[in-house]
């Protein structure tokens, strides 16, 4: 599955900060991008897009569910082809009178139980790869807005916004490049991943 699924929703994700009384602190994960001129109070913005590609938990949770994906769906292709080899068969002997009237109505029963019972598994599968797409895209939004809102404690900028895709996905048309702390914020991001990590060994 795309790596581009995860990004479903992303460019939503406007998050408006309050302004900090520590306005002249340093942020702990990262240091500001050498050519920004954003002050505290400024209006600033990061490019979903980018942050999505290079942020190392997005990455591996999407690992993750790509595995997890591959591996249901190679399980449902073999059902598959199995329950086409037993119709197949079933066909074949009906066609050269090998079966009696009441041996093939139960194996055309048990055929048609066997296909219910498929579909079913088909959907449930894609229920639940749906459902767990729709966490792990919970978790990374939610550890963005987490470490913005601790990004923005040090920084006091008066909002942050998130840009994504073309001008019809997102609230910004144009922008001062210097405004754009993406570089910045997705370092941050992944020195606290990294972090979490290796608490986490502990």
């Amino acid at each position: 599955m795309k790596k581009n699924l995860i990004l479903i929703g992303a460019a939503a994700l406007v998050i408006a900060a309050s302004c900090n009384q520590n306005q002249n602190a340093a942020p702990e994960t990262a240091s500001a991008p050498k050519d920004s001129v954003a002050v505290a109070g400024s209006i600033v913005f990061f490019n979903m897009d980018k942050v999505m590609e290079g942020y190392d938990m997005a990455n591996d949770l999407n690992s993750v569910f790509e595995t997890k994906t591959s591996g249901i769906q190679a399980e449902i292709e073999r059902r598959g082809k199995k329950l086409e080899k037993d119709a197949s068969d079933f066909q074949n002997k009906v066609d050269k009178g090998l079966l009696t009237t009441s041996v093939a109505q139960a194996q055309y029963q048990k055929l048609q139980e066997q296909q219910q019972s498929y579909q079913q598994y088909v959907v449930n599968k894609q229920q639940e790869m749906a459902e767990e797409q729709q966490v792990m895209m919970n978790q990374i939004a939610n550890a963005i807005a987490e470490f913005v809102e601790e990004y923005n404690a040090t920084k006091g900028y008066a909002m942050i916004l998130a840009t994504a895709g073309n001008i019809l996905s997102t609230p910004i048309v144009t922008a001062d490049p210097s405004l754009d702390i993406t570089d910045d914020l997705l370092a941050g991001l992944n020195a606290a991943y990294i972090k979490t990590k290796e608490e986490a060994k502990k």
